[in-house]
């Protein structure tokens, strides 16, 4: 049956409906102790006796449509667009009516993230995908945990979230700043800075950040001459670049949000810091800076997540034909798969179930890369370990992933960035 498509601008709200009726998966019932950070800490399914979902898998965003990572939002809201898409064209086969509600997070300045929470409670969403900022999702976790919804974020990487008290219904498909701080002080260091200064927001992604980086610096056997932090909100930064540059490093990394397109000037055209020092992070990996040609010629940057592909972008533009970044759109869809993938394998939409099941669907069991597959063998009955288009997706009780791709970037006399290599690693090392 083919699917229809309403929009209500006023209420960001978007409904894509079929008559699709809800189909059981066996039959069963599993126990399952939740406790603390952890979610399923099992591998088997949950059933649909007992269910409790109303057939209808109810899609929430709580993405960046305004606010310090507003960039972000598009390719984010563009991989929900793609996921939900891909679901749909499995027609009956997927037993549930699908909806998306989208709402806008601003940022930590403002209280618009938990209002959006508290809509898409009342709206029954059975998931949430966002916020992409790690401040931004901890003024509103506690809304939906207390309202059984799973949050599922393309985007947080502070490490607070790994044992944070969330009773499992918060997960992400983005790794901790453990690997990306790993990474990002190797890259720097492996380019022959011997010391670094560090500008950095002060909130839970720039400091968990900032902390990681600092000792892989260190491990690596650099050192962190000044580590400095701005509030959000700000709008000056020449004492903080003064600062950093007082202690005359090799190397200077930006961990910041939409603020670097302030800080940089301060930095390069002022104070002459060579833009090839220069090393941003996801926060700030950006084609949109509106710089002198080669202001950031040589410049480095790192980004979680496995690059999304021309086949993918093209899947994206087709969503969303002014995508000038693909940051995250890969974690985004795949928050969206994996969720429907745990409801399908439970016969239940509700977040109780989502939630018991997320794990099992991406560990373990036969491997599976598009939704049509993973569904096709849930669908006869087999347990699947769904690797999707950010990467392999394993789930740890925490709902981190336990091993991701960061990519790593350079930026060329156009001020645009292109990939230079990816780099594998795991969490557990």
């Amino acid at each position: 049956m083919s699917a229809f498509l309403r929009s209500t601008a006023s209420e960001g709200s978007t409904l894509i409906s079929r008559g699709a009726k809800v189909a059981a998966f066996g039959a069963g019932l599993l126990l399952l102790a939740s406790c603390a950070s952890s979610p399923a800490e099992t591998e088997e399914t949950t059933s649909t006796e007992g269910a409790t979902g109303d057939g209808v898998f109810s899609v929430g965003t709580i993405l960046p449509a305004t606010g310090n990572l507003a960039f972000l939002g598009p390719p984010e809201v563009a991989g929900v667009k793609a996921a939900i898409a891909d679901i749909e064209a499995t027609g009956e086969e997927f037993p549930f009516t699908v909806e998306l509600n989208e709402r806008d997070s601003g940022d930590t300045t403002t209280d618009i993230a938990t209002q959006s929470a508290g809509e898409l409670v009342d709206v029954g969403a059975d998931i949430v995908v966002g916020a992409a900022s790690s401040g931004v999702s901890f003024t509103f976790i506690d809304q939906l945990v207390d309202a059984g919804i799973v949050q599922i974020s393309p985007a947080n990487t502070s490490p607070d979230f790994t044992t944070y008290e969330d009773d499992g219904y918060y997960w992400r498909t983005a790794p901790s700043d453990v690997l990306q701080g790993r990474v990002l002080g190797n890259l720097i260091v492996g380019d022959g800075a011997e010391n670094v200064g560090i500008i950095y927001i002060n909130d839970p992604y720039g400091i968990g950040l900032t902390d990681n980086a600092t000792e892989a610096i260190e491990s690596a056997g650099g050192t962190v001459t000044a580590a400095v932090p701005y509030n959000p909100g700000d709008t000056v930064f020449t004492s903080q670049v003064d600062e950093v540059l007082a202690t005359q490093p090799d190397a200077v990394a930006v961990i910041a949000f939409e603020e670097t397109a302030s800080i940089i000037p301060e930095l390069v055209n002022t104070q002459g810091f060579p833009g090839s020092g220069v090393y941003f992070v996801d926060g700030n990996l950006s084609n949109s800076y509106e710089f002198q040609p080669g202001t950031l010629a040589g410049a480095k940057g790192t980004l979680p997540g496995n690059p999304a592909d021309e086949t993918f972008q093209a899947k994206l533009l087709e969503i969303d034909p002014a995508l000038t970044d693909f940051s995250y759109a890969p974690e985004s869809y795949d928050a969206v798969i994996v969720a429907a993938l745990a409801a399908a394998q439970a016969g239940d939409d509700s977040g109780a179930s989502i939630r018991d099941n997320l794990m099992s669907v991406t560990t373990e069991g036969t491997e599976c890369t598009t939704f049509a597959d993973c569904l096709a063998l849930i669908n006869e009955g087999e347990d699947i370990d769904y690797n999707g288009i950010s990467g392999p997706i394993e789930f740890d009780e925490n709902g981190d992933p336990t091993e991701a791709y960061i990519g790593i970037y350079q930026y060329g006399e156009d001020n645009k960035y292109t990939l230079l290599n990816a780099e594998f690693g795991s969490l557990n090392e």
